[in-house]
C-alpha cells in the first residue's frame, strides 16, 4: 500500500495563486502597522488558503511488476562462420541461467535471420520491434549477441536501460575478400569496358597469406582462366560481352588456409549485352505496293541504322532519258558487298531479280556472309520462279526452298503451322488477330521447301514463311509480296507490324527470340526457370546449387512450345541449369552478398550507441559475462559483468481518496486563529494605554 497527499482544489490554482498574493500583502501590511497578531493572522489566512486547495490523502494498492530484459540473438549468416554459432549459443544459455537468477526479472529473446533482398543484418530493426512489445517502464536493459556488423545502425532506438554487446568471433580472426567495384548492369556488344576488382585482406593477417592471390574468371559457367593478382591494389580488367542477352561472369579468389570463410571470395556478375547500331542493307529488285512496309519498319526503329538501294534498271540500258532525271549517285556495289558486307547484321533482297548488276562473285560474298554467321532475308514476289531469280544464283546454295516457277493469284488467308504456334517469330500471333480473323492476301509465289522451318503456309497449304538456319547464319523466304495489305487493314489487316518486327530480330539473333533456350530469372530467392522448344517436351531439368546439391525438376507446360517451373533457392550464388544439350547459369542476390562484405567481428560501428546508454561490449572467446543490477546512471558495464536498472515498475490495482480534514475544522482553526490575533492585539494595546 502506498499513500500520498493531492490536492482537488475548488478554485483554479490561478485565482487561489491570487488570493496567496492577496493574503501576502495583508500580512505585510499587518506587520508594518505593528500588529503582534500578525502571524496569527497569516496562519488563519494559511488555514483559509489550504481548505480552498482542498488536499486529500489517495491510497494505492500496488502490484510489483517484473523487469524485462531483451536479448537479441544474430543468427545472420555471418554469424554461422566458424564456431560462432556454438558461442553464441553458449553466451544466450549463460544470460538466460544470470536473468533467472536475479529476483522479479524476466527475459525475451529475439532471433534475427538474415534480411530480405540483402539487407543485411537488420540489429536495430530488432531491437526496436522488440521495444515497441514491451512497456517501456519495465525494461531494464538489452543484450546483443552478435559479431557486430550490423548494417542499420542509424536506426537505432532510444534506450530506456543499457545496452550491451557479447561479441562473438576471435581477435586472431582473418578473412580474404573478392570486391566488384563497378559492375554495369548494360554493355554494347563488341565494345569492352573496364571491371574494377580488389582482392583485399581484413583483419588479423598472418605473413604466410602471402602478397598475391590466384583469380580465376569464367563466362557464363564455362572453363575458368587463372590469373595471378596482387592483394590490397585495385585491379582495372578490361571485359568484352561474348553475347547478347544475359551475360554471367564468375570471378573466383583461391582460398587460403585459416580465414574464417571463402563465401566472399567469389563474386558474381551479371551484364546485359545489348547491341550498340544493327545495320542493314535493304536492296529492293523494284517498286511496288509493298516496297515500303520493310522501310518503314526499319526507319522506325532507332536502334537501327539502314542502307536502302533500288535497283531499276542496268548501267548498260541506253533508253535517252536525260541524264537530268537518272540518279546522280552510283550504286556502291563493290564497297556494299565486298569491303563492307561482315558490317551488316541483316541483309534484305525485297523482289530482287538478276540483272547483271551484282556480279556472281558478289552473290558468292553474300552465301560465305551467311555461313560466317550473317542473315538473309528474301522476300520474294513473282519474279522469284522466272529465270532471273535468286534462286537461280550462288544463293540457292543456303535458300531452304525451291522455286517452280508458278505464281499463285486469288486470296487466302496465312495460317500458322503446328510448329509456327511455337515458333518464337509466329507464337501468339493468332490472339492479335481483329474481329474476323486476318485478313487475306492475294498473290503467293509457289516454293518447295526442302529444309527450314515452315511456320505459315497460304493457299493450298503451301509454304509462305521459311525460317532456316545455315552454318553460323540464318535465312528466311516470305513467299509473297503482300504482306503491305495488313498494313493497310484490308479485311480487318494482321500482325504486319509484329510478325515483321519478329522476323527482323530473330533474323539478328535476339536471345529473346530462339527456338532451343533454357533460361531463368529471379525476384528474391524464388527462380522462375523457363524452357523454350519447338520440339519434342523436355524432359527435367537439373539446379547445380553453389554448395555442388543437385535438384530435378518436372517443367510443365506452360504454353505452345513453352515449359516453366518455380522454385525457391536455398541460398545466394551461382546456379547452373542444365536439360538435354541446354545449359544456363544464373545469380541468385547481389554480386556480392552484404552479410560477407565485413565478416570480422567488430563492435565500433555499435559503440557510439552503446555508450549513450552507459553499456559496453564483452568478447565472449573471455568467457560469457556476470548480469548485476546497477542503480540508474551508474556505470553499467566492467571487466567480466554487464549491469541492468531495475524499473521498480508496478500495477495500480486500487485507488481510494479521502478528505485529509473535514471543513468545518479549517473553519474552526482559522476562527480560533483570527480570535487569538484579536485577543493579543487586544491586550497590547491595553498596556500601551496603561
Amino acid at each position: 500500500m502506498n499513500g500520498t497527499v493531492v490536492f482537488d482544489p475548488f478554485l483554479p490554482w490561478p485565482v487561489l495563486y491570487a488570493l496567496g498574493a492577496v493574503a501576502l500583502v495583508m500580512l505585510g501590511l499587518a506587520i508594518w502597522r505593528g500588529l503582534s497578531g500578525w502571524w496569527l493572522r497569516g496562519l488563519s489566512l494559511a488555514v483559509l488558503l489550504l481548505a480552498l486547495a482542498n488536499p486529500a490523502l489517495q491510497e494505492e494498492d500496488r502490484a510489483p511488476l517484473s523487469d524485462i530484459v531483451i536479448a537479441v540473438v544474430d543468427e545472420s549468416a555471418s554469424q554461422r562462420i566458424g564456431d560462432r554459432p556454438a558461442q553464441t549459443a553458449e553466451a544466450l544459455a549463460a544470460v538466460e541461467a544470470e536473468v533467472a537468477a536475479l529476483e522479479n526479472t524476466e527475459l525475451r529473446v529475439v532471433r534475427l535471420a538474415d534480411a530480405p533482398e540483402d539487407g543485411g543484418t537488420q540489429l536495430m530493426t530488432a531491437l526496436s520491434e522488440a521495444l515497441a512489445e514491451e512497456p517501456r517502464a519495465r525494461v531494464a536493459g538489452a543484450i546483443l549477441i552478435t559479431d557486430g556488423q550490423a548494417h542499420d545502425v542509424p536506426l537505432a532506438p532510444q534506450m530506456p536501460a543499457p545496452l550491451h554487446v557479447l561479441l562473438t568471433g576471435k581477435e586472431s580472426d582473418w578473412d580474404r575478400r573478392l570486391v566488384v567495384k563497378n559492375a554495369p548492369a548494360f554493355a554494347i556488344l563488341g565494345e569492352p569496358f573496364t571491371l574494377t576488382l580488389r582482392v583485399e585482406d581484413q583483419g588479423a593477417v598472418p605473413a604466410s597469406a602471402g602478397l598475391t592471390a590466384d583469380l580465376s574468371i569464367s563466362v557464363d559457367g564455362g572453363e575458368p582462366q587463372s590469373y595471378q593478382v596482387p592483394v590490397g591494389e585495385d585491379l582495372d580488367l578490361p571485359v568484352t560481352l561474348p553475347h547478347g542477352g544475359m551475360n554471367v561472369l564468375q570471378f573466383q579468389v583461391a582460398g587460403v588456409e585459416g580465414e574464417i570463410t571463402d563465401r566472399n571470395n567469389a563474386a558474381v556478375v551479371q551484364i546485359n549485352g545489348v547491341r550498340d547500331r544493327l545495320r542493314v542493307l535493304l536492296v529492293s529488285g523494284e517498286p511496288h505496293a509493298g516496297e515500303r512496309v520493310w522501310r518503314n519498319l526499319l526507319k522506325s526503329d532507332a536502334s537501327v541504322d539502314l542502307v536502302h538501294f533500288t535497283i531499276l534498271r542496268p548501267p548498260e540500258k541506253q533508253d535517252g532519258i536525260p541524264v537530268s532525271e537518272l540518279s546522280l549517285i552510283a550504286f556502291p556495289t563493290r564497297e556494299l558487298f565486298v569491303e563492307k558486307i561482315d558490317e551488316f547484321d541483316l541483309i534484305i533482297f525485297d523482289r530482287y531479280r538478276l540483272r547483271g548488276i551484282l556480279p556472281t562473285s558478289y552473290l558468292e560474298n553474300v552465301r560465305d556472309y551467311v555461313k560466317n554467321g550473317g542473315t538473309v532475308l528474301v522476300a520474294a514476289g513473282p519474279e522469284f520462279g522466272t529465270a532471273d531469280s535468286l534462286w537461280r544464283s550462288p544463293l540457292a546454295e543456303i535458300l531452304p526452298v525451291e522455286a517452280t516457277s508458278r505464281v499463285i493469284e486469288g486470296g487466302f488467308t496465312p495460317t500458322l503451322t503446328d510448329l509456327g504456334h511455337r515458333h518464337p517469330v509466329t507464337e501468339g500471333l493468332e490472339e492479335l488477330a481483329p474481329e474476323g480473323g486476318w485478313g487475306r492476301w492475294f498473290r503467293q509465289t509457289e516454293l518447295a521447301a526442302r529444309g527450314g522451318q515452315v511456320v505459315m503456309t497460304g493457299a493450298g497449304d503451301r509454304p509462305l514463311l521459311v525460317l532456316d538456319r545455315v552454318e553460323e547464319g540464318r535465312v528466311a523466304v516470305l513467299a509473297s509480296d503482300h504482306i503491305w495489305l495488313w498494313g493497310r487493314g484490308y479485311e480487318g489487316g494482321g500482325p504486319q507490324l509484329e510478325l515483321l518486327r519478329r522476323l527482323a530480330h530473330w533474323m539478328m539473333k535476339e536471345p529473346d527470340l530462339e527456338e532451343e533456350a533454357l533460361t531463368a530469372s529471379a525476384e528474391g530467392q524464388r527462380l522462375t526457370i523457363t524452357r523454350r522448344t519447338i520440339g519434342e517436351a523436355p524432359g527435367e531439368v537439373t539446379i547445380t546449387a553453389p554448395d555442388g546439391t543437385e535438384t530435378s525438376l518436372p517443367m510443365p507446360e506452360a504454353g505452345p512450345g513453352r515449359y516453366a517451373v518455380e522454385w525457391d533457392a536455398p541460398e545466394m550464388g551461382l546456379y547452373r541449369l542444365e536439360q538435354g544439350d541446354q545449359q544456363a547459369v544464373i545469380a541468385i542476390g547481389p554480386a556480392a552478398p552484404k552479410e560477407f562484405e565485413e565478416t570480422i567481428a567488430s563492435a565500433d560501428r555499435l559503440r557510439p550507441v552503446l555508450e549513450a546508454t552507459g553499456g559496453g561490449v564483452l568478447r565472449l572467446e573471455e568467457g560469457a559475462p556476470d548480469v548485476r543490477s546497477v542503480r540508474a546512471g551508474r556505470v553499467a558495464a566492467g571487466r567480466g559483468w554487464i549491469g541492468i536498472t531495475p524499473r521498480d515498475a508496478y500495477l495500480t490495482q486500487d485507488i481510494r481518496v479521502a478528505a485529509l480534514l473535514p471543513g468545518w475544522l479549517y473553519l474552526a482553526l482559522a476562527a480560533l486563529l483570527m480570535l487569538g490575533a484579536w485577543l493579543r492585539e487586544g491586550r497590547f494595546t491595553r498596556r500601551a494605554r496603561a
